[in-house]
């Protein structure tokens, strides 16, 4: 049995996903959100399989979303449920390796096949999108010499950013304050040129420093 979890702001997608994975034996809706707290607590608590989600709810980043969800549940995998054409948050999503990609216009029997196949432990690619996924990059995904201004405290806690930690959690695992938290995102944010911590985030992900503060911490 396949638990799944469901995130979109629209009801009426929730509603419809619902029933459309109510039809076939082998799925299980365990539940589902309408914006991040909702998502990571339904991610907390039912350990699903697989998280299907759009890149924004609401104001929020499915992506943001998705990197926290990754701490929370290793096994999970991730289905981005869209009708964006948005090349740069599709990058984003495949730099964090995003298990699927289906579009919103997709036939019952066509999301179901998808869901089974990123189930089985392999990539899917909506056929209606896929032209626009494996285009050649048209630019690098991030700026790799931006980075090196960067301190190696700051890159510690750009890693942390990447991994969804809050100010208060990176303080903890770093054994700084708070406000030397603060201080370093501000400096990361200027040097890189973002404009947010979520930004900083998907930056994280996309230059691989993740999965080093992974290593680091083994």
């Amino acid at each position: 049995m396949m638990k799944i979890v469901l995130a979109n702001e629209q009801i009426l997608i929730r509603k419809g996903l619902i029933f459309t994975l109510s039809l076939p034996d082998g799925l299980e809706v365990v539940g589902e959100a309408k914006n991040k707290q909702e998502s990571l607590q339904l991610i907390q608590k039912e350990k699903p399989d697989l998280l299907i989600i759009d890149f924004m709810l609401g104001h929020e980043s499915g992506l943001e979303i998705i990197a926290e969800a990754k701490l929370m549940n290793g096994a999970c995998k991730f289905a981005i449920l869209t009708d964006s054409q948005d090349l740069i948050l599709f990058d984003h999503a495949r730099a964090m390796g995003v298990d699927g990609f289906i579009s919103l216009k997709a036939q019952p029997e066509e999301l179901i096949y998808a869901l089974h196949v990123i189930h089985r432990g392999r990539k899917y690619y909506d056929p209606d999108m896929i032209d626009l996924l494996l285009q050649p990059q048209r630019e690098p995904l991030v700026d790799n010499r931006l980075i090196e201004q960067l301190t190696l405290k700051e890159k510690e806690v750009l890693g942390k950013l990447g991994m969804g930690f809050s100010n208060k959690q990176i303080a903890h695992n770093l054994f700084i304050t708070e406000h030397t938290v603060k201080k370093h995102v501000s400096q990361i944010l200027a040097k890189l040129s973002l404009g947010d911590r979520t930004q900083a985030a998907l930056y994280a992900n996309g230059m691989g420093l993740v999965q080093y503060q992974f290593d680091l911490l083994v």
